[in-house]
């Protein structure tokens, strides 16, 4: 069936960081190619704002699934006035630094016209991806947002004796310690993710079930993705796949879509459309909303084009 050609800008890190075979930047620039759009490329600091619009020096991408260069971008680079995309793409990596804090208040001028972005610049900034799980009590772990040493090790105290802190603007397993009650390096752990109390961190109830495996559901709008199950290594508590947490396919379960009930009605609102849900046992632990990942993962264990499928989705909501 045809299809009226789009332009997709990425606002992205640079081409050859890219993995073909992970990285699901590259599986939804591929499907966009492959459907007939045309797609951008710009880095952060090639956003700028000029006589009231919001601009980009892009240039023209090609993609092709292969080891070196699978992004080629074209010689000459061209100015472009992004009210005139029909999607935006962020798909910066984290941290959420000052870089891209100013990307978004310089996005936010695109909210309310005709250019989706994906996802909405001004959620982007509100919802913090360990955070913002927390406005979804009924479905998450016992938490705690502290600074307080003292305070953090009562906690860990009264849900049984452990616990998992995480610094609140940590990605991929960074800074993540399991806390347990006696441990002669708890003080240390608590003050080296506090930076000795001047920040707080997010700390929650240690769930067991993380040794079967920390489930990746991505979600758009209100359609589930898929699944993956990521299992840690016998050596160490975290499950991200750069950390070295093999991957598995998983089913969605009553437990994920009681989850998946409570989430999707904020996250409509609040213009998130493209997302990553972390579950453990049953409980939410991260709402990721930066840059989710997992869908090559997904696509190869399912056989589904799940990246054909977010692309059509974009189709639709950018006529």
């Amino acid at each position: 069936m045809a299809r009226d050609s789009l332009t997709l800008a990425f606002v992205m890190d640079p081409p050859q960081t890219m993995n073909p075979d992970a990285d699901t930047t590259f599986a939804l620039m591929l499907a966009a190619q492959e459907r007939g759009h045309r797609v951008d490329h710009c880095l952060v600091r090639d956003v700028y704002l000029a006589g009231g619009r919001v601009c980009a020096r892009v240039r023209r991408a090609t993609m092709q699934r292969r080891t070196g260069r699978p992004i080629e971008l074209a010689d000459e680079a061209e100015d472009i006035a992004l009210d005139e995309v029909d999607v935006v793409f962020i798909r910066k990596d984290p941290p959420f630094d000052d870089e891209y804090l100013w990307l978004t208040l310089l996005l936010e001028h695109l909210r309310g016209g005709r250019t989706l972005v994906v996802n909405d610049p001004r959620a982007l900034r509100d919802a913090n991806e360990h955070l913002y799980s927390l406005h979804f009590p009924d479905v998450i772990p016992e938490s705690l947002v502290a600074s307080d040493r003292d305070r953090i090790r009562a906690f860990v105290k009264e849900v049984g004796g452990r616990a998992v802190i995480k610094p609140v603007d940590g990605h991929g397993g960074e800074g993540i310690f399991v806390l347990t009650d006696g441990d002669l390096n708890l003080n240390a752990m608590i003050e080296t993710v506090t930076r000795s109390g001047r920040r707080v961190a997010l700390v929650q109830r240690y769930l067991p079930e993380v040794r079967q495996g920390d489930k990746r559901i991505l979600t758009l709008g209100r359609e589930v993705l898929g699944a993956i199950l990521r299992i840690p290594r016998a050596d160490d508590s975290r499950s991200n796949i750069h950390v070295g947490g093999s991957v598995v396919a998983a089913a969605i379960d009553d437990a994920d879509r009681r989850i998946i009930e409570a989430v999707a009605p904020r996250l409509e609102a609040d213009g998130l459309l493209f997302v990553g849900l972390d579950v453990i046992g049953g409980y939410l632990t991260e709402v990721n909303v930066t840059s989710p990942t997992g869908i090559q993962q997904m696509e190869r264990l399912s056989g589904e084009d799940l990246s054909g499928r977010v692309i059509a989705r974009l189709e639709s909501a950018a006529r």
